[in-house]
């Protein structure tokens, strides 16, 4: 569901809150015509959206926002409202397709913030991420199919396979908990791949054109997580 109309000039109002936002600005500073997203949008320019340029990326809590709570930024394309356990992924094609872009509450000044890959600064899709546990496990695997070698992640980040002993490509993968972002190269960059929980046979199921993924870290909330492990198979 889409919805647009003029954003005041003063930044003090806002618009409606909901269980989850997504609210896009035509203009730099919060100005000009303001699109709000309440669900998955599988076309922006299909809601109306023609030019975006900047973000306002707040977490509610119990009462009213206060100052110390509210956080703005520069955005080169998206303007966000982001809430408590909530995130949101965002896709260079319509219907949700193409390069993923995964959104966390901080800083994303332009669109080489939130990508490594340099391959495209468009975001045509966007849909919300639910992060509903606590607990993490996945396991990656060589070849489709689940089958080859593998390496199994618990309640852990890990920001290179290759120190760890693991240098195979990455062609299926099974998350039993939590959810993912998984990076082509170390260091959590180049394209992205969210992983929620389920099974994907192929690399062609999360999105890859080629199966690697040489990083992963979790998304997860600001509650306390145990260190846990990651553990190479043969």
């Amino acid at each position: 569901m889409a919805t647009d109309h003029q954003s005041p000039a003063s930044k003090q109002q806002q618009p409606g809150t909901s269980a989850f936002k997504l609210v896009i600005y035509e203009q730099e500073n919060f100005q000009g015509r303001c699109h709000e997203l309440t669900g998955p949008c599988n076309n922006l320019q299909e809601a109306g959206v023609d030019k975006v340029v900047w973000v306002r990326d707040r977490q509610n809590t119990a009462g009213p926002l206060h100052q110390s709570q509210s956080s703005v930024f520069l955005f080169l394309f998206i303007s966000f409202i982001s809430f408590t356990l909530l995130r949101w992924v965002g896709y260079e094609q319509a219907n949700c397709k193409g390069e993923q872009y995964v959104f966390e509450k901080g800083e994303y000044p332009r669109w080489d913030s939130w990508t490594n890959s340099r391959r495209s600064d468009t975001i045509v899709a966007f849909r919300p991420i639910k992060v509903d546990s606590q607990e993490h496990k996945i396991v990656l695997y060589e070849n489709p199919s689940f089958a080859g070698k593998k390496i199994e992640i618990i309640d852990d980040d890990v920001p290179s396979f290759h120190a760890h002993g693991y240098q195979e490509k990455v062609s299926s993968v099974r998350v039993q908990s939590g959810t993912w972002v998984g990076y082509q190269y170390p260091g959590y960059r180049g394209y992205q791949y969210l992983f929620e929980k389920g099974e994907y046979k192929e690399s062609t199921d999360f999105g890859a054109q080629i199966p690697q993924i040489q990083s992963v870290r979790r998304i997860r909330d600001m509650q306390w997580h145990q260190r846990g492990a990651f553990h190479p198979v043969n």
